[in-house]
């Protein structure tokens, strides 16, 4: 009878795998503090220091564009998990809880106070009082217009070309081509060309 061995992994592994995680683990305790020094650093710079700005983001994010800008204060957890697509903009207080992947698309513009928050906890009190958490990943489509202050959830997709409205929380899959918005964001209509 043939044997397999079973693999431990490392709770940075489980994390990037998608199943239940332990974040006190000292490998994941010391990459957030090395990406939020990178995000104190990032919003300290003057704002005229756009080449140092530029060199701080590609030297925490998974993959970045060339034409890309990040209004300051910026926060994410890990940073390795957030990719960048060509000509995208954020305006300011960007928030990526990116212990799962957090993918945007090209022509990506984001208003002021927006988050995206791939972390989630269980609703036992008991497992979520012992600190285990898990991650889903976030995608974003091309041509993707969030307005101020919206909040996406973990385990999202929203298609190309969308807009989702200030103000609003999204919780499942947005299609392309539509306008969405509201607490839970829905569709309000699709785009006709």
């Amino acid at each position: 009878m043939l044997q397999v061995k079973s693999v431990k992994m490392s709770e940075k592994e489980k994390m990037i795998a998608g199943v239940p995680y332990n974040p006190l683990d000292p490998e994941l305790y010391a990459a957030r503090i090395h990406a939020k020094t990178h995000c104190m650093k990032y919003n300290k710079c003057l704002p005229n220091e756009i080449e140092k700005k530029h060199k701080l983001i590609k030297k925490l994010f998974g993959k970045t564009a060339k034409n890309m800008w990040i209004e300051p204060n910026f926060f994410c957890d890990y940073g390795f998990n957030i990719k960048i697509g060509e000509n995208f903009y954020s305006n300011h207080n960007l928030v990526i809880l990116d212990p799962a992947k957090v993918t945007f698309g090209d022509n990506v513009f984001i208003g002021p106070n927006c988050g995206f928050y791939t972390a989630s906890h269980p609703l036992d009190y008991q497992k979520r009082n012992s600190g285990i958490e898990s991650a889903s990943p976030i995608t974003v489509g091309n041509n993707v217009w969030f307005g101020g202050n919206v909040v996406v959830l973990p385990g999202v997709n929203i298609g190309d070309n969308s807009v989702i409205g200030a103000g609003s929380v999204v919780t499942k899959d947005i299609p392309s081509n539509c306008v969405a918005a509201g607490n839970p964001c829905k569709v309000i209509k699709f785009i006709q060309e």
